[in-house]
């Protein structure tokens, strides 16, 4: 996270240090709502303000509504309705919403899902998705130099990332039996596997995939670096869900390497097709784009609906005008 905070010029005061190797959900957010009540009781902030739908935006939310600061969620209201997919975020966001006095939805799905959860329509903003705001950032900066991890090879670029917790074990197997299998089948394609650093991930990647001539593992990339792939890319498969918004901006179709997907508009806007994690079906889907050019097009061509760039102006302006919504007083302790 040091490098993201780095580029985008974003000073920190106080490092957790919570991460651990091999550590269970429970025990890491424990240790997260720990050390954010402890700072937010040190520095009685206005707002908590949480971006997503991690186990740290949960523990923070949590941690300001044990101590009545107001909370604000950012990225809020997005659903699968399904609470294993994925996990444990789609779980980790409804959490956020009840905690929440103000929610920053990035579409008008979104602010829908949360009427839908009897979420007052007047604490939803539709602001799209500060994500968006990063990517154009980057984007406008004009540093288009070639990087290394990029590589030089000929021929059209399909640009992988999958680490999902659902997908670990025979998932993750099923996928990288499908890359193996479109490398071999389409000699004018190479492929580069951005490797997430969880060892879960990392490790049965490298055992499935390194040494293949024309898959490349690819560590440790910067978010530069990453959009610099993405801006050179064919073909994105992921089961991420922040690449679900960032490639309609790069005019690049996703193949979504899971069963089910909180970014809906994408799928209806044409832009991400799900796939899951069978190896047939991702072959076949990634062969029809490969080879089938008014497929590919029609993937490309549509509207980013997550965003404009000016996403955290507005969450600013509407911060500014809301003022605190719980009176501050003593930190509330007890049981």
């Amino acid at each position: 996270m040091t490098p993201m905070l780095d580029l985008f010029a974003i000073p920190v005061s106080r490092n957790l240090m919570v991460m651990e190797v091999g550590q269970r959900l429970g025990a890491v957010t424990a240790r997260i709502l720990a050390g954010v009540e402890e700072d937010l009781v040190d520095n009685r902030p206005d707002w908590v303000i949480v971006q997503g739908d991690t186990a740290t935006a949960f523990a923070a939310a949590l941690a300001g509504f044990y101590l009545r600061i107001p909370v604000a969620h950012i990225e809020a209201g997005l659903r699968t309705d399904d609470p294993w997919n994925p996990f444990p975020e789609e779980i980790n966001r409804r959490f956020v919403a009840q905690l929440a006095q103000l929610h920053f939805a990035p579409t008008e799905q979104a602010r829908e899902n949360l009427i839908r959860e009897r979420v007052a329509p007047e604490r939803i903003h539709v602001t799209g998705n500060t994500g968006i705001d990063a990517l154009l950032e980057i984007i406008q900066r004009g540093d288009d130099a070639e990087h290394a991890e990029a590589g030089g090879e000929d021929g059209r670029l399909v640009l992988v990332t999958a680490h999902r917790r659902e997908t670990f074990g025979k998932g993750l197997r099923d996928v990288c039996a499908a890359l193996r299998a479109l490398a071999s089948r389409n000699p004018d394609i190479h492929i580069i596997y951005a490797l997430h650093p969880n060892p879960n991930v990392n490790e049965q990647v490298r055992r499935e995939l390194d040494g293949h001539p024309r898959i490349k593992l690819a560590e440790a990339l910067d978010y530069t670096s990453f959009v610099r792939i993405m801006k050179r890319s064919f073909l994105i498969l992921t089961d991420s869900g922040g690449i679900q918004e960032e490639a309609p901006s790069l005019h690049k179709p996703v193949l979504v390497l899971r069963e089910r997907s909180e970014r809906v508009e994408a799928l209806s806007a044409g832009t991400a097709r799900l796939v899951g994690t069978s190896p047939n079906r991702i072959v076949s889907e990634a062969e029809r784009l490969l080879r089938d050019p008014a497929a590919w097009e029609a993937m490309t061509q549509a509207h980013n609906p997550y965003g404009d760039g000016h996403a955290a102006e507005r969450i600013v302006q509407v911060l500014l005008g809301e003022g605190r919504l719980i009176p501050g007083g003593a930190p509330q302790t007890g049981g």
